[in-house]
């Protein structure tokens, strides 16, 4: 592909257009950074304040006070919205797509830096929006992080007007800020791809992010329209979803479940792309079965458009859909597992280095089949109407989204680190970081599955005034103190974090002697990337070849140098 084709821009030399409104693709992916970890903070706390409720309803929680019913069911639906859409899609899509596909394809940037720069900045205003929403009169949104209608489609019902309001607009925000980055991340690989990058030859990272970018574009537009119904029923006098004037509220489940169950997998495989390229690094071993991995990818794409109804098993749904789309979530099962096993396989027989980033991708690994077990019952009718919206639920979801959130994305930021601030953070903290949060983990996450099993509903504020869950009590204590000790644990990353910001040691261009294309320029990377536009020879994951004086066959190394190195 000729030079000509890349993006090129000056570089600016003021501070706003440098640190602020920036078109760089590496400035735009710190700017994300910083705001899902603001947001990630936010989320960690209201997590805190539901555990403790949960744990001793009727007492105070230690460093904020009572917490009613109302703040309750408000603090639920902002946890379940800051968490899917203001952290993981930020941390997992924007972040790293933004740093790394232009740098791993050979790029100086993205093949539209403008729309880069609005697409942040409208994250920034759905930012500012939802945290208006939390101080308007009668408080922030408290229908549930799915905003079911009718609860959702009158005021009255929920004692929230503009607060409700708000979080739509947030979320179409939001939305638009995605849509915006996920064409930029099509037309970028599509165009600025370096010579000899051919599509097979490009990283996991990268195809994940496009597929995910792909489901992620066909399955929102449906929802924008729903919400655009649902903001007319509340301020317009529209009835959509209200029974009284002729709507259907079970319209909007099954706009929210088409974008919903996709979106898991929009958030799931960029963390899948992380995943493997961290485990084939750390194993000396190219990944075992890089195109069926692709493939799989697709197919599971596909399916995720097919299983929403799973979701609605005691909704009112036809009896006889249940089991078409019970056959359809388990048949999804199949290319995931396969992609489960092709990371096995990369580490089998491998000269395995337990770095940080490592034992993070490890952890999301375990973390996964633990979630992904647990996701195959309730695939099933017959035992999913007995789990529905129990704590069941909200274990199996937590596992699966936290594998790829908490863990994937942690294994990522430890591993580009380096190339994206020039510093190495510190691998002691990091594995004290990683282990407790492992284990703190199964303590939360395994007994709630138990909860559920016990017939604990999710959003019910005091469990204790059902005799039936006092048993439960000893056991919400057990997981509350887990979730805190979880919670305080995350504070060794951001001390580790920002001290390695400061203090840390300066990283080499390539620490990890990896392949891929971003370690082949300066940590971390100068203006437009790279000095001279690499060309590729291989595939990204060219590990222990044999006879080779090295372990690794960078992507950028000439085939002459390549020969020698064999000889």
């Amino acid at each position: 592909m000729s030079r000509d084709f890349h993006s090129v821009h000056s570089e600016p030399s003021g501070f706003l257009r440098r640190y602020v409104f920036s078109t760089d693709h590496k400035v735009i992916a710190k700017q994300y950074l910083a705001l899902s970890m603001f947001w990630g903070l936010f989320g960690g706390a209201t997590a805190y304040l539901i555990r403790w409720q949960l744990a001793r309803p009727e007492a105070e929680v230690p460093g904020w006070g009572y917490v009613s019913p109302d703040v309750y069911n408000a603090l639920v639906t902002m946890h379940g919205t800051i968490m899917v859409f203001f952290v993981a899609m930020p941390f997992l899509l924007a972040v790293f797509g933004n740093f790394l596909i232009p740098l791993m394809i050979g790029a100086r940037d993205m093949a539209f830096p403008r729309l880069n720069m609005l697409s942040v900045w409208v994250f920034f205003l759905a930012s500012v929006t939802l945290l208006a929403s939390i101080f308007v009169p009668g408080g922030p949104a408290s229908a549930g992080w799915t905003g079911y209608p009718p609860l959702s489609a009158k005021p009255e019902y929920t004692g929230v007007d503009w607060g409700l309001n708000l979080w739509i607009l947030a979320l179409a925000l939001e939305f638009a800020s995605f849509l915006l980055g996920g064409i930029n991340f099509l037309t970028t690989v599509m165009n600025l791809r370096a010579p000899g990058m051919t599509f097979f030859r490009l990283p996991m990272l990268v195809w994940m992010q496009l597929i995910a970018a792909v489901v992620f574009m066909i399955s929102v537009g449906p929802l924008i329209a729903g919400a655009v119904m649902l903001l007319l029923d509340r301020i317009a006098g529209t009835t959509f979803y209200l029974p009284e004037g002729g709507g259907e509220p079970l319209l909007w489940q099954h706009l929210f479940w088409f974008f919903g169950h996709p979106e898991v997998y929009v958030i799931l495989l960029p963390a899948f792309g992380i995943i493997l390229d961290v485990m084939s690094v750390f194993s000396r071993k190219p990944v075992f079965g890089y195109r069926p991995i692709i493939y799989a990818s697709l197919v599971a794409g596909f399916l995720s458009f097919v299983v929403w109804a799973h979701h609605q098993y005691i909704s009112g749904l036809d009896p006889r859909l249940a089991m078409p789309f019970s056959v359809t979530t388990i048949l999804i099962s199949v290319p995931f597992s396969f992609v489960v096993f092709s990371m096995i396989a990369t580490l089998w027989g491998g000269s395995i280095q337990f770095t940080t980033p490592m034992l993070f991708a490890v952890g999301s690994l375990g973390v996964f089949i633990f979630g992904g077990l647990t996701g195959i019952f309730n695939g099933s009718a017959p035992f999913d109407i007995y789990i529905h919206d129990t704590y069941f639920v909200v274990a199996h979801f937590h596992s699966t989204l936290i594998s790829a959130v908490f863990f994937g994305g942690l294994a990522g930021l430890y591993f580009w680190f380096p190339k994206m601030f020039g510093r190495m953070m510190n691998e002691t903290l990091g594995k004290i970081h990683f282990w407790l949060t492992f284990a703190c983990f199964i303590l939360v996450f395994g007994p709630m599955h138990l909860l559920g099993l016990g017939g604990m509903m999710r959003r019910i504020a005091n469990p204790l005034q059902y005799d039936f869950l006092k048993p439960l009590e000893p056991l919400n204590l057990f997981i509350t103190i887990a979730a805190t000790v979880l919670i305080l644990s995350q504070v060794i990353f951001v001390v580790n974090f920002v001290v390695s910001l400061v203090r840390g040691k300066a990283a080499a261009s390539n620490p990890w002697k990896a392949n891929t294309l971003e370690w082949a320029t300066a940590s971390p990377p100068p203006h437009e990337n790279f000095e001279k536009i690499p060309s590729v020879y291989r595939g990204p994951y060219e590990y222990s070849v044999p006879g080779a004086s090295d372990d690794w066959l960078p992507q950028d190394r000439p085939l002459a140098d390549a020969g020698a190195a064999a000889r």
